[in-house]
């Protein structure tokens, strides 16, 4: 029977990490890799049996993410952000994947993003497709940027089951996420050598939430909008504070 194995890199994500870890305590092992917590992100991850890794928090967090893969042990993998919970649903489509014959090396998962309790269906945000689950050794993160998804070799097909995710849930957890986000996008700009255009933020605005009809999800339509534009105003101007670096 194929083993079913859990990745999971976070830091300071106690408060996510018992939704998270509870919603895959099925599996047949679960990889946590703590980047640098200060809370008791560790203890909640040793709670459910995890296997701990302890690591510094890397400016390219696809380095831990890759790095956590290669210690799962199991045929199938699959990977899980802190803020991202496993439905009963897709818990067992993925049972039936990993111990079918498939002749798929990866699968994408839709995800389905809550805004304060909202599940955004316009907008763009959903299906947001992820590829997260794949046989062993299929895929990997190249690690060359931030923003890069896995590399797979073979064929990807997708579940039919979604994976919800809960990216803002309080006004504090949304500023601190768009310091982190928008500090890593200014950076990676630096790195890359793009330089980011003023009307960048504003064109997103206009495309998530009229021309996908954002406005259709309500006040928390206008939030996650509205957000998106901070976001990338922000990388924006940190980029403009030091744009040499």
């Amino acid at each position: 029977m194929a083993k079913l194995s859990v990745s999971v890199i976070g830091r300071n994500e106690e408060r996510n990490l018992v939704r998270c870890l509870e919603s895959v305590k099925w599996a047949d092992e679960l990889v946590y890799v703590d980047c640098g917590s200060s809370d008791s992100s560790v203890d909640v991850a040793s709670g459910y049996k995890a296997r701990v890794f302890r690591r510094e928090n890397d400016f390219n967090i696809n380095v831990n993410k890759q790095f956590g893969l290669q210690q799962c042990s199991g045929d199938w993998i699959l990977y899980l952000d802190p803020d991202e919970e496993v439905t009963p649903g897709l818990a067992l489509e993925l049972k039936d994947k990993a111990g079918g014959k498939y002749d798929f090396s990866a699968f994408y998962i839709p995800r389905r993003n809550f805004y304060f309790g909202r599940w955004l269906k316009h907008g763009g945000k959903y299906p947001d497709l992820q590829l997260r689950f794949f046989k062993k050794g299929a895929a990997a993160f190249p690690c060359r940027n931030i923003h890069e998804k896995l590399e797979v070799r073979g064929r990807i097909d997708k579940t039919e089951n979604a994976l919800n995710h809960y990216p803002y849930q309080s006004v504090d957890g949304m500023l601190g996420k768009m310091g982190s986000y928008s500090m890593r996008k200014s950076l990676e700009y630096k790195r890359s050598g793009y330089v980011p255009g003023f009307s960048k933020p504003l064109r997103r605005f206009v495309v998530n939430y009229i021309l996908k009809a954002g406005f259709l999800d309500g006040r928390e339509g206008l939030t996650a909008a509205l957000a998106d534009v901070m976001n990338e105003n922000l990388a924006r101007l940190k980029y403009m504070e030091k744009p040499g670096l």
